[in-house]
């Protein structure tokens, strides 16, 4: 048995936290968004225009221990190695002896997006070999398909991509948007993402479906125009993003946000409106996806 401890901490102290907890003897650390789902959820990475920030304000720091660990002692080494006065808030869970490959695996079905797209871990047969099959897997990078903004910009694509259009996918994370697009048809994907973990994921799962991707990094200059933009981020550097997203629309491109809770959806469609009208398409979860045209495009 193992025993996972959740711990209340700022953004200063986390960090140090996290060290202090390995060296008390966790045998593993993680540091989540205390806010996380909310209004308040923040991107771990800056965008442009803002300067990076290195962790939440309002962080978790979780730590599993083996069940034979003296909590009390460990707690409180790790605490004042970390320059706390006194334990922060803590809540304790026991873990259970698992299969965790098993595990992890059962947690992953397949996921129907449309009649004719679905989302294949590589254990799981597809459950319609005539439909289009993106394999991917849970990985570092966001973008498995099981998340409601996911869902949103896929179901999209799939009406929206046209035999040689030109895509971009701002924020690509896993690559799962710039696949599905490649997939339906279009003739040049680029994904740009501020995280070179995300950026070699979606380059290996781009190989793994035999599909070809641009790819890189949002430090670098934008000039091309598109066919389609999409970028399934957050409310924040979305909106800080309107003029540089907008701009990279041809005339008569669409342009699909997601990433926004439905009580932000006016405060981003506001930030788009000096560049293109947007209006909320669909709806799933609380989340929303926003999407517009600079002119009338008929699609398929």
């Amino acid at each position: 048995m193992w025993i996972s401890v959740t711990l209340q901490a700022d953004a200063a102290r986390a960090e140090a936290l996290s060290d202090a907890l390995i060296e008390a003897g966790a045998l593993s650390v993680g540091i989540e968004d205390a806010d996380a789902g909310t209004a308040a959820e923040k991107p771990q990475f800056g965008e442009p225009g803002h300067h990076p920030t290195r962790l939440w304000d309002h962080s978790r720091v979780v730590a599993l221990f083996d069940g034979e660990t003296d909590l009390t002692l460990a707690l409180a080494q790790a605490a004042s190695t970390a320059g706390f006065a006194a334990v922060p808030p803590f809540t304790v869970e026991e873990v259970a002896e698992q299969n965790w490959v098993q595990l992890t695996q059962s947690q992953f079905e397949p996921i129907r997006i449309s009649e004719r797209m679905w989302i294949v871990p590589s254990w799981h047969d597809a459950p319609d070999p005539s439909a289009i099959n993106i394999a991917l897997d849970p990985g570092m990078a966001f973008g498995t398909g099981s998340h409601p903004t996911t869902r949103l910009c896929l179901q999209w694509l799939c009406e929206a991509v046209r035999a040689g259009d030109q895509v971009l996918d701002y924020g690509c994370g896993s690559g799962i948007l710039g696949i599905a697009a490649a997939k339906l048809g279009a003739a040049e994907v680029l994904g740009i993402d501020i995280d070179d973990k995300a950026l070699q994921a979606a380059q290996d799962n781009a190989q793994r479906n035999r599909v070809s991707l641009r790819l890189q990094h949002s430090r670098l200059p934008l000039e091309q125009r598109f066919d389609i933009v999409v970028a399934n981020i957050l409310t924040n550097p979305l909106c800080v993003l309107a003029p540089l997203l907008a701009a990279r629309l041809k005339p008569g491109g669409w342009l699909a946000l997601s990433g926004v809770l439905d009580t932000q959806a006016e405060q981003v469609i506001a930030a788009y409106a000096p560049f293109i009208a947007l209006e909320v398409g669909d709806t799933q979860e609380g989340w929303v996806r926003l999407e517009g045209c600079l002119k009338e495009r008929g699609r398929t």
